[in-house]
């Protein structure tokens, strides 16, 4: 694997831990500003937001520019963001440097993604793209539980600036290792545009947005089950999301060896065996052996499906990849944001803390469901193009039978 993809981990590490490690450190944020645990929430959702938000809003304005200059310019926009959060002088401003930060998140990720896959091999593509997920998912093991750690014992300010080096760190890594390619040829926007008219394209954001959502159903409110229903203590969270991320890191490595060589029965396995593991949660969780075994299974059978998604998403609108592969990662996001609402309701209607693991089973049979219904699609048009190409118009039949 090219170095230049060690660059992009590094970014998508920094990137990975300043969007997760805000969950650990609302307590102090919000005592240090004076507001309550859910008006910081705005910090969690606000990134959010700016993450569908600037997905595509920064890939289109990146057709106009080389495709490192923009990664680039998206980590100096990251660095920008961590960097007013950390001096931010008042919640305000707090929020609008996670926002800023956020908008580069998804169109890295994004042209990432496309600048992976053109490093290597045809047959290495999955591959690369997961080394590159690589820096995300290790965010989760490392990044998010040192910062914590750190903005717990020397102040939030610090992590924040610590992740700004971070971003120092992969800006100059991409400058040094990314190799400098041309901009795209006869790239406009109506051409990027015209991915989403591609119903395969639409059907893998549709399983990203159901698929991750049902782990996200479930790790949202991770918290309240573990320490309500498992028994553990409050100070057990950090680890249970430590082995989270360890889950993480093994499923998508798992994913990326496996997209290459069987990229659809990868997503059957993984997206089935998830439906399994997610409403076996709802028995699991009362046992804190058991729960921690399962916490695991989510984090890999949930992060097994990201590189041979985004794979697919590439493969087929691979005329114009840029602004769909962005726009996936904003699915992603989207996935979370309704996972967390539709949780939220069945906890709010009285159903306990284990009924978010069944609209994460829900979530995820769903996206299942797509992928059996992309995969049929995709033999029907195969099967047409065959048809009309060995078909012979009747007329030269007939006088080649003369």
């Amino acid at each position: 694997m090219p170095l230049a993809l060690l660059a992009l981990a590094i970014g998508a590490f920094g990137i990975g831990t300043t969007e997760f490690v805000i969950m650990g450190l609302l307590p102090e944020v919000a005592a240090d500003f004076g507001v309550s645990i859910p008006t910081a929430g705005y910090l969690v959702s606000g990134y959010a937001l700016g993450v569908v938000l600037g997905a595509p809003l920064m890939s289109v304005l990146g057709t106009r520019v080389s495709r490192k200059r923009m990664l680039m310019l998206l980590m100096g926009l990251f660095i920008a963001g961590n960097l007013l959060s950390a001096f931010a002088p008042s919640f305000g401003v707090m929020l609008a440097g996670r926002v800023v930060a956020s908008l580069a998140h998804g169109a890295f990720f994004g042209i990432g993604s496309v600048v992976a896959a053109d490093l290597v091999a045809p047959e290495k593509k999955a591959g690369a793209i997961a080394m590159m997920f690589t820096g995300l998912t290790v965010a989760n093991v490392v990044g998010v539980p040192l910062g914590t750690l750190i903005g717990q014992s020397y102040g939030w300010r610090i992590t924040f600036a610590a992740v700004a080096v971070l971003g120092v760190l992969g800006l100059a890594g991409v400058a040094r290792l990314v190799p400098e390619a041309p901009k795209p040829e006869g790239v406009r926007l109506r051409h990027e545009l015209a991915a989403f008219r591609n119903v395969q394209v639409l059907l893998a954001m549709a399983m990203t947005v159901l698929g991750f959502g049902g782990v996200f159903a479930a790790i949202t409110y991770l918290t309240p089950m573990m320490t309500g229903v498992a028994g553990f203590s409050a100070g057990s969270i950090t680890w249970l999301l430590v082995l989270f991320g360890l889950g993480m890191v093994g499923g998508n490595l798992i994913g990326g060896r496996f997209a290459d060589r069987a990229l659809m029965p990868l997503l059957y396995v993984s997206l089935g065996a998830l439906v399994v593991v997610l409403a076996l949660f709802t028995v699991t969780a009362h046992n804190q052996i058991t729960a921690a075994i399962t916490i695991v299974l989510i984090g890999g059978l949930g992060f097994a499906t990201v590189p041979p998604l985004q794979k697919r998403v590439l493969d087929q609108a691979a005329g114009a990849p840029t602004l769909a592969s962005a726009v996936n990662i904003g699915a992603f996001n989207l996935g979370n944001a309704l996972a967390a609402w539709l949780g939220g309701l069945v906890i709010a209607a009285g159903l306990g803390y284990t009924a978010p693991n069944w609209v994460g089973a829900v979530l995820a049979a769903s996206a299942l469901a797509l992928a059996v219904l992309s995969s049929a699609l995709e033999r029907r048009t195969a099967t047409r193009g065959r048809v009309v190409a060995g078909s012979v118009p009747e007329p030269v039949a007939a006088t080649a039978a003369r």
